[in-house]
């Protein structure tokens, strides 16, 4: 329903990017149980940073490790129960990144960041529609699945996403 980025994992109270220390850099989901399980969620993961050792990376690597922060021990559980190989850390704090990070890829289309012009910060990172649009912006869901979808934009932001989206299934047919 959700996503927004942020770091977690470390002992510094209040990260940032620029002083990140021992955090790393984390996206939280909000997710309705009853459209899609944890176990779902987990069948999207992919390690993009091998761990390296059996503890927990640190420095550089730290902060693009690979890992799934569990709300609870019955998610730490499940993960590990599916083999994902990721270190699994329960109850860890999130903090939210700097605005400028929210919905990266979105706020580089002007066209789509018009129909949000209204919405502050904080309204930006929270919205359901702008993690919709943002997963569409940076690859993610097909045409079929925007035709289905009411994101309530006007016809011109409309047709642009379409654009986006069907070129991205050209070129990606194409290699």
């Amino acid at each position: 329903m959700r996503t927004r980025v942020g770091y977690a994992g470390g002992r510094t109270v209040e990260p940032t990017y620029h002083a990140l220390a021992d955090h790393t850099e984390v996206f939280q989901v909000d997710y309705d149980p009853r459209l899609a399980s944890f176990g779902d969620l987990l069948e999207l993961v992919r390690p993009r940073v091998p761990v390296r050792d059996a503890g927990l990376p640190t420095g550089r690597h730290r902060q693009y490790m690979s890992a799934v922060f569990a709300a609870t021990d019955a998610q730490a559980a499940e993960v590990r129960a599916r083999g994902i190989g990721l270190p699994t850390i329960v109850g860890a704090r999130f903090y939210r990144a700097e605005d400028y990070h929210q919905k990266y890829h979105l706020r580089h289309d002007s066209i789509l960041m018009a129909e949000l012009a209204d919405y502050s910060p904080r309204e930006l990172a929270d919205s359901t529609v702008a993690a919709r649009l943002n997963g569409y912006v940076c690859g993610h869901g097909s045409a079929a699945q925007l035709r289905e979808e009411p994101l309530g934009l006007s016809p011109r932001a409309h047709a642009h996403l379409e654009q986006l989206v069907s070129q991205r299934s050209r070129r990606m047919l194409c290699t």
